[in-house]
């Protein structure tokens, strides 16, 4: 028989029974006025797709330009914002109008972040990118260095880390809700794109309106194919980072920062068939991470391609289970805790100590903030770093993230150095690590 989608509230419910910083006073000019330098030019780079939904994120400021590779995928973006002035290459856009640009969004595929977000910022430009942060471990620490260098404000679109559930997950383990954390396990339903295929033989001609060049901007070359762009880019290994890049930066955020897990020591990879140039249909991989301070050893288990997790003990009906296609569950050795993959509707599974701390929640640590754009906006204009800046929170959690990649492509049980990140056990090959640019690119 088929089975019957639930939310995960009725799931949860069967199992239990920052203002922005202004310059000047907006009261000076009047409710809803504000001072001129008190606005933002802000650059759009990417206008389909999440960066449509990036560019309306930040439409309290001034949207200045607006710059896609096609401009077919930007047309929605160009009619509800006239005024910006239009481009299809980032370099040039930064060339001519960089002394009128304040900050950049970058929402393109993950091959382009580091090029079009250490050219943004050399140029004294704040920066926000997608997630994951960038395509490789060295692409990753170029932009966190790069941000430290020039002082500009950053923030990584993983916005569960700027929501309310991330931060409640925080204040529950914290408190000891579930006690002692052992593990956390994760799932998703991604990839819903192709992976673990061969690379295409068929010939194709670009759209007109697009600039395949551009579009592959520092990717070796290849031609066109609708394999690739406008969406399916993400499972090819040369533009993105497969479905634990394009999720883990969202729903391992949380154990991340709650945890203090930083590199971990050792990666196990399990997978379907590899290929060459994609990422495989299915995985787990299994990070362990040392003891550190007061915590002791923990795992970090990641299944995607609708692999799901064992169904917990204190889940009787096997139809409840999983509650979502997505989803993290946290063990402690008293109770566990699910949630979303953004951190959002977390719930103990025990009925009793879920009603005990619906009654008396744990006392808020952590300040609520309005959204991911929001808290970087307000760092833009000179109040506190964003929580997910590069240096001190999206390039760690990137980098974790990717490590896990190089032991998937390797096939092989990687072996950490905790402190610095580097594979211990075995030789990964440099263009894993370290991107080789086309000519006219570089970070």
């Amino acid at each position: 028989m088929p089975k019957k989608r639930i939310s995960r509230r009725t799931f949860v419910g069967n199992v239990a029974a920052g203002a922005a910083f202004t310059i000047v006073p907006r009261h000076v000019l009047g409710r809803g006025f504000k001072a001129p330098f008190d606005t933002l030019n802000i650059a759009c780079i990417g206008c389909g797709g999440k960066g449509r939904s990036d560019i309306d994120g930040v439409a309290t400021e001034n949207i200045y330009a607006l710059c896609d590779v096609d401009w077919d995928m930007a047309l929605d973006a160009f009619q509800h914002y006239p005024k910006a002035k239009r481009f299809k290459d980032y370099r040039d856009m930064l060339d001519k109008e960089g002394k009128n640009i304040d900050a950049v969004t970058v929402s393109v595929p993950d091959h382009s972040h580091a090029a079009a977000g250490t050219l943004a910022m050399k140029l004294g430009k704040h920066a926000f990118i997608q997630k994951p942060l960038a395509r490789t471990l060295g692409e990753v620490r170029a932009l966190a260095a790069a941000a430290k260098k020039y002082k500009v404000a950053t923030q990584m679109g993983n916005q569960g880390h700027a929501r309310d559930g991330t931060r409640l997950i925080r204040e529950l383990v914290e408190a000891g809700a579930i006690g002692t954390v052992k593990e956390v396990r994760f799932w998703t339903n991604r990839p819903w794109w192709p992976q673990g295929i061969d690379r295409p033989l068929e010939r194709f001609d670009a759209p007109q309106t697009l600039d395949w060049n551009l579009w592959l901007g520092p990717a070796p070359e290849r031609p066109y194919n609708p394999a690739y762009a406008p969406f399916k880019w993400r499972g090819w290994w040369d533009f993105g980072t497969g479905a634990l890049g394009d999720i883990a930066c969202h729903s391992m955020d949380a154990s991340f920062w709650t945890l203090g897990l930083g590199y971990p020591t050792r990666i196990e990879p399990e997978s379907t068939k590899l290929f060459g140039e994609t990422a495989p249909a299915v995985s787990r991989i299994t990070y362990t991470f040392a003891a550190k301070g007061n915590r002791p050893e923990v795992k970090v288990v990641w299944r995607d391609g609708s692999l799901y997790p064992p169904r917990p003990k204190e889940v009787a009906d096997p139809a409840l289970w999983p509650f979502d296609t997505s989803g993290q569950l946290w063990i402690g050795d008293q109770g566990k805790l699910v949630a979303g993959i953004y951190g959002e509707d977390p719930r103990l599974l025990d009925e009793a100590r879920q009603a005990e701390i619906t009654a008396h929640p744990p006392a808020q640590k952590y300040p609520r903030l309005e959204n991911v754009y929001a808290e970087w906006i307000a760092a833009c204009k000179g109040g506190t770093p964003a929580g997910s800046n590069f240096p001190d929170h999206a390039g760690p959690l990137t980098e974790m993230v990717l490590l896990g990649n190089l032991a998937l492509r390797t096939a092989q049980v990687l072996e950490i150095d905790s402190h610095t990140g580097e594979v211990a056990n075995t030789k990964v090959p440099a263009e894993y690590v370290r991107s080789e640019y086309r000519a006219g690119w570089t970070v």
